[in-house]
């Protein structure tokens, strides 16, 4: 099994705790997405996985194994922490043939990954003339050079545009479909609802969840109904009637917090409440994550008063 693992790990810089005792595991077959504020300990974890800092005490292993025993890594673990890695004056292919060469991968894959993330009809241009996208794809394509088991990658969505990003979607998908280890830093919730089955997040340096994303939603927000009606006050009365609150908004739909549009829609339909709109308002992984990393953000702005 190609999971990564992470055992107690802790991470000091001299008197602060970048991460501090983690324990997870990141399974094949699945997107993880990895989360939690700026200084939360996310990339320090990564570099500690990849073998690129040492931890102060824990361990991280990959398949079972530290990073650093792997022979020819890259066949066995493809990784994107800094799109700027790239040497500016080498052209794109150049820079992918290099990392080729050295874990022994044919030069077949290199032409490959450059195709498969559509970079071909721009592979002989120098990297100092990409884009912040096309040198995205290219951390991409150097990730996936090796066709590894295990896939790690941060922020891979930025710089991208709207096809890129659907793009992204579509590769995270398929990577954990062929029985990868895939696990994706991102600070975008939105995004990271689309292709994440299960999530890792973490708070100044500690592990606050470990939960498929299905379960951490709904376990911090319930859903909601969203009404609108000519006669609010037959609508509040018929609520009131089977102990449901609704809260009326700016722009004058209302909302019942708790409840579940079958049962809202047959409390309003038996009452004879006029309605225009009925729809259920669901739970957001944005709104779970707020409100579970509310207290554990490092840097917070606080809006001026007048």
């Amino acid at each position: 099994m190609t999971s990564i693992e992470v055992q107690s790990l802790t991470k000091e810089f001299g008197t602060r705790r970048a991460v501090d005792g983690v324990t997870f595991r990141v399974l094949p077959g699945r997107v993880t997405g990895f989360l939690g504020p700026n200084g939360a300990g996310k990339s320090t974890t990564m570099r500690l996985v990849l073998g690129l800092d040492r931890p102060t005490s824990g361990t991280a292993t990959i398949g079972g194994r530290p990073y650093v025993t792997l022979d020819e890594p890259l066949r066995h673990v493809g990784a994107l922490l800094d799109a700027q890695a790239a040497h500016g004056s080498r052209t794109g292919r150049a820079h992918l043939r290099t990392l080729a060469a050295s874990n022994r991968i044919p030069d077949q894959r290199v032409d490959a990954v450059l195709a498969e993330t559509g970079l071909a009809s721009v592979a002989r241009r120098r990297v100092k003339t990409y884009s912040l996208g096309m040198r995205q794809r290219l951390g991409i394509a150097a990730a996936l050079l090796g066709d590894p088991r295990v896939v790690m990658l941060d922020e891979p969505s930025n710089g991208l545009d709207p096809e890129g990003i659907i793009w992204i979607r579509a590769l995270l998908r398929r990577l954990a479909a062929e029985g990868r280890t895939v696990l994706v830093s991102s600070h975008l919730m939105n995004e990271t609802a689309s292709f994440a089955d299960h999530l890792v997040v973490l708070g100044r340096g500690r592990l606050l969840a470990d939960t498929p994303m299905r379960e951490f939603i709904h376990a911090r927000v319930r859903p909601g109904v969203r009404i609108r009606t000519t006669d609010p006050t037959a609508l509040k009365s018929a609520l009131a009637r089977h102990g449901h609150d609704a809260v009326e908004h700016e722009d004058g739909h209302w909302t019942v917090q708790h409840a579940r549009v079958d049962e809202i829609g047959a409390i309003v339909s038996a009452a004879g409440v006029p309605l225009l709109e009925l729809a259920a308002e669901e739970a957001t992984l944005e709104q779970a994550y707020l409100d579970l990393t509310s207290a554990e953000t490092e840097f917070t702005a606080h809006p001026q008063e007048a």
